[in-house]
């Protein structure tokens, strides 16, 4: 440690910086929301909406309206009993001006107002206030409506009647502080999925979404009265079922478990869980005690019906949710989540809550419906055949010990670094490119792995066809993390940046969704730790004389074009060989020059939709997508 001398800087207790109220939230944002891009947006507007869905839940509120207004305005309206307006006991302010001005305060904390709620972080509306250039509330409440704006977090007006009321409510309206946003703004379908889920997740709410910018009246309406079946209906609708959604739904103590499953003939797995409406993409305690109780109560039903033809025979987890679209929603007191994020539930009591009604339930069902119970059976069953031959194909892509790098395909060129936060792979399509690459790249952290042709679709293929490709196997084997259940393991990846690099072109395109499809379906731990990226390379080398400029689209070209003047070259790439190695390095490899995307992963259930979609049986719903997206095609390749 340096000492300070006389006369410069001390450390003393004057020098300790004190954040009163909402300050804490302006000076560091990013911790309350995740960040300051369109996702900390995003989550302003969820979190008013939560406190909605919260009254809903108390059996208070059965309308929602949220509207985007000019100016990049988002205002939220409930038919709920309304903010509290009454002096607060020890505050000695109208409630609603504690719930506006205070972190850590609201009706959550308190169980006689809500007994299920997801938001006790601490992170609610006062953080939406505190980042937004100004807050409007209006509390419809005792025959009157009330109302106060705040700007930044600080009160403007006292809170005042300014009309009578007939019915009650809560309608809050904000513009996000361009000081803390810049210029981001709402996207509409991102919005909209969130509440189409909290839609299906409560059944009988009607959300009303609406988008007024630019003079338009965009309008969604969602209102599921099926509930969580609609919702598994909704995410299997462009596979082919085997059966109606089974639904079971059991109360214990205090805790509400509702579960609904679906068998269709894919080979993917689609299990989302949620507890009081947040999306647990970790899982817990509650989705731990739902899988071990299916593949217990799947086996004893097989077992007792002489199903499994061995004795000795055993269903994996892995074979009784093949092809499965299924959805789990608890509500429940006091959820522990683990982390801010919230979303692992980390109660250990609920996973034995959870086993029993699954075990009691499911069991009735299967009872009842002997041939819906034999379908099920019997597809596990083949998928447990088919297990068998994928583990034979799996061990062949087990690397060996990582110390003397023994195991790892022969076309890989490694990196010398070892680090796997400093090391990053290109994935790169064709040796022609993938020989460019070798003698481009840094050899101390860069490695490359050229791919032959497209690899398999994995959408529509079972584990042991998708590992007798020697590509994928090829690629298992220098990522290093395993591949299934049993095998993956994130923190082996051998690189933490993985980069899909691809022609300008339309196998290019085709290559590049081929992998992401498979990253998406057996490695999506990548994906969630940002460690997929998408190389960017130029679409045109434009030059004259001596001087030369990459453009990597039409505006670009035609901006260098001017510039250079007459008798300018203009070079179009197809393809990463078109390029020496020098170029290849300068243009898409060089990370003091280069553009690569991150792939992420904001919308879960949109992105399982999605895949199924494009690369899926369905070839209607691909033709539809098509047809409602073709004017958004930018570079068309014919």
């Amino acid at each position: 440690m340096i000492r300070a001398k006389n006369g410069e800087s001390q450390y003393e207790a004057s020098n300790i910086q004190v954040l009163k109220g909402l300050e804490a939230v302006r000076k560091r944002p990013g911790m309350y929301i995740g960040s300051t891009g369109q996702r900390g947006l995003h989550h302003l507007v969820y979190e008013v909406v939560d406190n909605s869905i919260d009254e809903a839940l108390a059996g208070f509120c059965r309308n929602i309206k949220i509207e985007i207004l000019e100016g990049n305005l988002i205002r939220v309206t409930d038919d709920g009993r309304g903010i509290p307006v009454d002096k607060h006991p020890t505050e000695k302010i109208p409630g609603v001006e504690v719930a506006m001005t205070m972190l850590h305060a609201g009706g959550k904390f308190d169980r006689a107002s809500y007994k299920v709620s997801g938001g006790l972080h601490g992170v609610g509306v006062s953080v939406v206030n505190a980042l937004s250039e100004y807050l409007d509330v209006e509390v419809s409440r005792d025959g009157k409506i009330y109302h106060q704006r705040y700007s930044r977090g600080l009160k403007v007006t006292d809170l005042k009647v300014i009309g009578t009321a007939k019915k009650t409510g809560t309608r809050v309206t904000f513009k996000p502080d361009p000081q803390i946003f810049g210029e981001e703004v709402f996207d509409f379908e991102g919005l909209a999925s969130r509440f189409r889920e909290l839609a299906y997740l409560n059944a009988g709410i009607k959300i009303t979404f609406l988008d007024e910018r630019n003079g338009g009246k965009k309008k969604e309406v969602y209102e599921f009265n099926g509930g969580i079946k609609s919702f598994v209906e909704y995410l299997s609708e462009t596979r082919k079922a085997l059966h109606k959604p089974i639904y079971l739904s059991k109360e214990i103590g205090t805790t509400l478990i509702e579960i609904a499953l679906q068998y269709t003939e894919s080979y993917t797995e689609t299990l989302f869980s949620y507890v009081n409406n947040i999306n647990t993409h970790e899982g817990g305690t509650h989705l731990s005690g739902f899988k071990s109780a299916l593949t217990r109560t799947l086996n004893d039903y097989g077992k007792k019906n002489g199903m499994l033809k061995k004795a000795d025979f055993t269903l994996s987890g892995d074979d009784v949710r093949e092809g499965m679209t299924a959805v789990m929603s608890i509500k429940m007191i006091d959820p522990q989540f683990e982390g801010q994020t919230k979303t692992k539930l980390g109660n250990s009591e609920i996973k034995g809550v959870v086993e029993s009604a699954v075990n009691e339930q499911l069991a009735i069902f299967l009872e009842e419906n002997p041939p819906v119970a034999r379908k099920i059976i019997e597809r596990a069953y083949n998928s447990a055949m088919a297990r068998e031959a994928a583990r034979k194909a799996r061990d062949l892509t087990r690397r060996k010990n990582a110390m003397d790098g023994g195991g790892l395909p022969g076309k890989l060129a490694d990196c010398s670094l070892t680090d796997p936060e400093l090391c990053e792979i290109y994935l790169v399509e064709g040796d022609s490119a993938g020989g460019s690459a070798k003698m481009g790249r840094d050899r101390r952290n860069q490695a490359i792995l050229p791919l032959r042709g497209k690899i398999l679709n994995v959408e529509k293929a079972r584990l042991d066809k998708v590992l007798s490709n020697e590509e994928i196997r090829t690629m298992i084997t220098a990522i290093g993390t395993g591949i299934g259940e049993d095998d993956f393991n994130v923190d082996n990846a051998r690189y933490h940046k993985i980069i899909i690099m691809t022609d300008a072109d339309i196998d290019g395109a085709h290559i590049r969704i081929l992998l992401l499809t498979f990253f998406f379906r057996y490695m999506k731990e990548l994906i969630n730790e940002g460690m997929i990226y998408i190389a960017q390379p130029p679409l045109y080398r434009v030059s004259k004389g001596k001087q030369e400029f990459y453009a990597y689209n039409d505006r670009e070209r035609e901006e260098y074009v001017k510039r250079l003047g007459n008798n300018t070259n203009i070079q179009r790439y197809k393809g990463l060989g078109e390029m020496n190695p020098d170029q290849l390095w300068k243009t898409t490899m060089d990370p003091a020059t280069r553009t690569i995307l991150q792939v992420r992963m904001d919308e879960a259930i949109e992105a399982d939709r999605l895949f199924t979609e494009l690369m899926g049986d369905d070839v209607e719903s691909r033709r539809v997508f098509i047809e409602k997206n073709a004017r958004f095609v930018t570079n068309l390749d014919i």
